[in-house]
């Protein structure tokens, strides 16, 4: 092959695999990964799925023949603005019917990449699909948009689909908040205790304190004393946690002690933001975490007077949204 002919051929090649590349990107999405089910708990800090991880959820744009369609992939910060986003199906039809799960047809999580800011919204849905709802974010950055939901269908199950949004404005860089047992939020203290272990099921429990008390009359908020969600530090996959046993079931306690059964998708350091409700109120509890693999179970110690150790969570902006 002359000299010529060598140059074009090779040119050929390389734009195929650049147009290759193009092509799986636009098909996935941005802020996506084109890897399948099995592949989705590759995470940060160099390690890679292992056999008995848990599937990570919220890595993906689409799946099982669903997609979220994020409306609104831009902001600003410090700036009221409304969040539009629909879930369609594989024809691209918006799509209208979900179950209730946990008092809701869809939880909605927005969180910034460095795991600082977190919201939980409840979104309102049209009769055409389009969910919304008002929002203003603190800071500039890239943000994460989870929709967890359950599609009605035959042999439908529990999705989370995930988006990138975008949020202009000075923007300053942030560290993850180091592990911690304790945190503290608008005069509570909440302390965790238990292990968040990869591939395999663990309990979780809270414990609420107010000026040193346990709080032992919390209020149902989703159809239970809390709500919990857990973000993977570096990739944000999303952890769909469920609590254990219900308010009214007859031997759930309504604190000070909160419970979970959680199984980690992958060995990392987690970032973990326990909702719960008292004098009518909603708070948000952040904690850092690693799991298991990479840390011994954390374990509170509680002094005599009664109050934790550890340092406060309270300037950390884990704000609930409604």
């Amino acid at each position: 092959m002359n000299p010529a002919a060598k140059i074009a051929a090779f040119t050929a090649a390389l734009t195929a695999s650049f147009g290759a590349a193009y092509g799986i990107g636009a098909a996935v999405g941005p802020g996506t990964s084109a890897a399948g089910p099995s592949e989705r708990t590759a995470h940060a800090e160099g390690a890679g799925p292992r056999a008995g991880d848990s599937p990570a959820g919220g890595l993906q744009i689409s799946e099982g023949g669903y997609t979220l369609d994020l409306q609104t992939p831009r902001m600003k910060a410090e700036q009221p603005g409304e969040l539009r986003f629909a879930v369609r199906d594989r024809a691209g039809r918006q799509v209208t019917a979900f179950q209730r799960e946990h008092d809701k047809e869809l939880h909605l999580i927005l969180a910034s990449r460095d795991l600082v800011t977190y919201r939980h919204l409840h979104p309102t849905r049209a009769a055409d699909g389009t969910w919304s709802t008002p929002v203003t974010l603190p800071a500039a950055g890239d943000y994460r948009v989870f929709a967890d939901f359950t599609p009605v269908g035959k042999n439908a199950g529990n999705l989370t689909l995930g988006a990138d949004l975008a949020v202009s404005g000075p923007y300053k860089a942030a560290e993850l908040p180091k592990p911690a047992r304790t945190t503290t939020v608008d005069g509570y203290t909440a302390s965790v205790n238990g292990t968040l272990r990869p591939g395999t099921p663990e309990h979780v429990t809270f414990t609420v304190r107010k000026n040193g008390r346990p709080v032992t009359d919390l209020q149902p908020y989703l159809g239970a004393y809390g709500h919990l969600v857990a973000l993977r530090a570096g990739d944000l996959a999303y952890l769909h946690v469920h609590p254990d046993g219900a308010p009214g079931d007859g031997s759930t306690k309504p604190g000070p002690d909160v419970s979970f059964s959680a199984t980690a998708p992958g060995a990392a350091t987690y970032r973990l933001f326990l909702d719960f409700k008292h004098n009518g109120t909603v708070r948000t509890a952040a904690f850092t975490v690693p799991s298991a693999t990479a840390a011994e179970t954390i374990r509170p110690t509680t002094p005599p007077d009664g109050h934790e150790d550890g340092p406060s969570g309270g300037d950390e902006d884990g704000s609930h949204g409604h």
